[in-house]
Parts: structure tokens; C-alpha cells; sequence
């Protein structure tokens, strides 16, 4: 995540009233203590993101964007709720302070957290990183998604955050109804797909905390240190199966970098990245399960359903309240994402990944 403290320009991040923010905090943070300064952060598509700085301490400000949302999009009270309830989890997350749903506010609901100082790294080759370093963070990006899977969601509280049963069903037909409500275009692949995928439903396995969006652009790294510091963007967080919410953080095997920040086509050994078959294989080891025979099922849905987020992304852009303004570039990503899930969706054997 990068900082950027260009006035905003639509309005989807139109900034908050500074005097009314700054009285809000007041009364709500402990400890908060004025004056303060904001600065918008860019790079993202969904939630406007602020740092709010203060004599004494730094904190982030995430809110919801303005204009007409789709149903249960922009959750930024989940998010607020399944971060306070991971504290102390091993799960590592910003500490959260305060969350206003009063629309005098801010016109919107937005919480308010710690800042934890890192690093965000959008290139999964990691450039600048030595063959150990980069070593160490994919082992630890794999220790967190693990620990996070292992959890009993009723041990920290969230035995209600979502429906037991029948996950893949919801997704399908939830992931299904997103994009009809945001089509801009004909996309035959996509109509392959919501054809293909309820008639392919693997088996239930157990129910588990999901984070939704589990990628290295969304984890916080040490400043100086190859490790997690935080797990960030929770608000497509739910109650699922872990092993969908895993192939979704895999995709980055089967995605080329230039389509959207993959690893397809690296060469592995030589970046000290470790590939497929041998980060799965760890994520199954530290989980305790064996290899899903639904696995290229699971590959072709998150691939589906990365595309109708991203169809999402097109039709804020169409109408003028996509919170990023190359929202239109990534958006047009879902026809080809589409296509490459289709493929894989027509490829599908159950086999044992790359």
C-alpha cells in the first residue's frame, strides 16, 4: 500500500470533514488526541482507506464508498468485527479502536484501527528480495493462511459470523447473482461458468473462518524482517471451507504476472519460491487433511468468482464510484480471468494440481 495525498476525485472517496472526524475520535479512541492530519491511501479497489496521523500515534481510517453498492459489498462492520475477534489468535491483525455507523459522521460507516508500519508488495517475485527472503515469506504467507484455517470459529467468538452448510452452493449462486447485478457486456465464458459450476459441487468439508481475499498485496510484511505483521482487507471474511478460501490465495500458481501479479511461468528455484504442488503440500501438512480431489473445481470457482469482483470493479468505473482510478483497467481483466477459469472448468479431472 502506497500513500497518496492527492485530493480525491469522485465521489466514492470524497474525504471526511476534518472537524467532525477529528470531534468523532475524540469522543470514541481512547487515548486520541488531536490535531491530525489525513492522507489518502492509494492502490485500492473497494473500501477508501485514510492514515490518520496525530502527535502521538498513527491510526487507519477504512470506510465504505458513497454511491449505490451492491448487497453485502463493501462490509467494512465485518471487518471490523472478525479482526477484533482474531486478536491474540496467532492470526496477526491491526489492533481496532472505534466503528461508527452514525451516517452524520462521515455520510457512511467507516472503523478506525492502529497503523502497523510495513511493507505491501504487489510483485509476488518479490524483485528486490534474496532467494531466502523470499523463501521465508511465502513459508510464513503459508503458516498464517494455516493457522487462520485451523481455528474453531466458536473459540474466538464466531460461531454466527456466517451459515453452516452448504458453502459452495451460496458462493456459486451469491458469486452468480454479483455479477448479473454488475454485466456491462457479454461474457460467454462467464455463462459457461455459472452453467458448469453447480453441477460440479464437491463434497462439504468442515466449516472454517474465511478471509476472502487472502493474497501478498493484502498482508502487511516487517519493515525490515520477512514476516507477517497483519492480514488486512477482511470484508469478504466469512464462515466456509477453508480449502475454497486456500485455492483462491493459490490462483497465484495458475495466473502469469502479467494478467494479475501471478507466478505461472517463473522459474521456482531459482527465486526460492517453492511451486504448487510444494506450497499446497505444506498448507495439507500444517492443516492435517489430505490432497482435495475437488481441487481443480475449487481453482476454476475462485478464478470465477476473482472475475465477478472484478466485473464489480467495471461497472463502478461505468458509474463514476469505483474508489480507484485505473478502475477500469483492472476491471476489464474479468473477461480474460473468465476464460482462464472456463478452460480449467473444461479441464477438470480432480487431479493432483501442477
Amino acid at each position: 500500500m502506497t500513500e497518496d495525498s492527492r485530493p480525491a476525485q469522485n465521489a466514492a472517496t470524497d474525504p471526511p470533514d476534518p472537524a467532525r472526524l477529528e470531534r468523532w475520535l475524540a469522543a470514541h479512541v481512547p487515548g486520541f488526541a488531536g490535531p491530525m492530519t489525513l492522507t489518502r491511501f492509494s492502490g485500492g479497489q473497494s473500501n477508501p482507506t485514510w492514515r490518520v496521523d496525530t502527535p502521538e500515534r498513527a491510526y487507519v481510517l477504512r470506510a465504505k464508498p458513497r454511491g449505490a453498492l451492491l448487497p453485502s459489498a463493501h462490509a467494512v462492520d465485518r471487518e471490523f468485527r472478525v479482526m477484533g475477534a482474531l486478536a491474540g489468535s496467532g492470526v496477526p491483525v491491526p489492533e481496532m479502536r472505534a466503528l461508527c455507523e452514525d451516517p452524520e459522521v462521515m455520510g457512511r460507516t467507516f472503523f478506525v484501527m492502529e497503523h502497523v508500519p510495513g511493507r505491501i508488495f504487489f510483485d509476488q517475485r518479490l524483485p528486490d528480495m534474496s532467494r531466502e527472503e523470499r523463501a521465508a515469506i511465502f513459508d510464513d504467507m503459508n503458516r498464517v493462511i494455516a493457522r487462520l484455517h485451523s481455528l474453531r470459529p466458536a473459540d474466538v467468538g464466531l460461531d454466527d459470523f456466517g451459515k453452516h452448510g452448504a458453502y459452495m452452493a451460496r458462493q456459486v449462486a451469491r458469486w452468480t447473482k454479483q455479477y448479473r447485478a454488475s454485466e456491462t457486456a457479454p461474457n460467454p465464458a462467464m455463462e459457461n461458468l455459472i452453467a458448469w459450476l453447480p453441477e460440479h459441487l464437491p463434497d462439504e468439508r468442515k466449516v472454517g473462518i474465511i478471509h476472502g481475499d487472502f493474497r501478498l498485496d493484502n498482508l502487511m510484511i516487517h519493515p525490515t524482517e520477512p514476516r507477517i505483521v497483519a492480514v488486512l482487507d477482511w470484508e469478504l471474511s466469512t464462515l466456509g471451507d477453508p480449502m475454497a478460501d486456500f485455492a483462491y490465495h493459490a490462483l497465484s500458481w495458475r495466473v502469469s504476472p502479467d494478467l494479475f501479479r501471478g507466478l505461472a511461468g517463473v522459474d521456482f528455484a531459482a527465486l526460492g519460491i517453492p511451486d504448487e504442488r510444494a506450497y499446497v503440500a505444506r498448507y495439507l501438512e500444517r492443516t492435517g487433511q489430505d490432497w482435495p480431489e475437488a481441487w481443480e473445481f475449487y481453482l476454476a470457482f475462485s478464478l470465477f468468482r476473482i472475475a465477478a469482483i472484478l466485473q464489480g470493479i467495471a461497472k463502478r468505473a461505468e458509474a463514476g464510484t469505483a474508489a480507484d482510478p485505473r478502475a477500469a483497467e483492472t476491471g476489464a481483466l474479468a473477461v480474460p480471468l473468465s476464460e482462464l477459469a472456463w478452460d480449467l472448468a473444461r479441464r477438470a479431472g480432480g487431479g493432483r494440481g501442477a
